[in-house]
């Protein structure tokens, strides 16, 4: 990162890469969450079951997503210019990905379909139980991915890049022309042709 970039470009660019990092982890930890429980009433005075359902049946994709934004993070690092406003709009796309999945994962009808295919039992399906803090939190998390996408859409192009370590920040020495004769000459007067500042020794 070049330190000639101004502190406000600077700030921007870290707030943009936490933004994502939080939207990933967030995400992440509310995937294998229990976000909602059913009750399903047995017949013949059995006892009830109640089924437990976590992201993976509720909203699949965003344990997947996560992850993929994790990999986003990396990439808006190491790219600049037109690839990095790319990686940006696969960012956008990712948290409105997951914003629909955990929206449509937790509507009654999604719950009721989950918890059956949960289960082998027949039964009545009673009100579902939704632990709202997961799907909340999968939800800001899918709108810090909106933001960081956007953000790097925007204004990725003037953010820093990664300076490459073979990059060569000095010319090339120059070195010393001339014609055969003038390197016969520097050598029979015992001067050495590739050092700019020999003198010739007297004989």
């Amino acid at each position: 990162m070049s330190n000639s970039t101004p502190r406000p470009v600077r700030r921007e660019y870290l707030a943009a890469l936490a933004l994502l990092a939080l939207g990933a982890v967030a995400l992440l930890a509310a995937a294998p969450q229990v976000w909602a429980a059913v009750r399903i009433d047995l017949a013949e005075d059995l006892a009830p079951v109640t089924v437990e359902l976590s992201a993976a049946e509720l909203a699949p994709v965003s344990s997947a997503l996560g992850w993929t934004a994790l990999a986003a993070l990396a990439a808006v690092v190491a790219t600049r210019g037109a690839a990095r406003r790319a990686v940006g709009a696969l960012v956008v796309l990712l948290g409105v990905g997951a914003g629909t999945a955990v929206v449509l994962g937790i509507r009654p009808a999604a719950l009721a379909a989950a918890a059956e295919q949960a289960t082998t039992v027949e039964g009545t399906l009673g009100d579902p139980a939704v632990a709202w803090q997961w799907p909340v939190l999968a939800g800001a998390g899918a709108v810090l991915l909106c933001v960081a996408g956007v953000l790097t859409l925007v204004r990725g192009t003037a953010w820093p890049v990664m300076s490459s370590r073979y990059d060569r920040h000095s010319a090339p020495r120059a070195t010393r022309t001339g014609a055969p004769a003038d390197l016969w000459r520097s050598l029979d007067s015992g001067a050495d042709p590739t050092d700019e500042n020999a003198e010739p020794k007297e004989r």
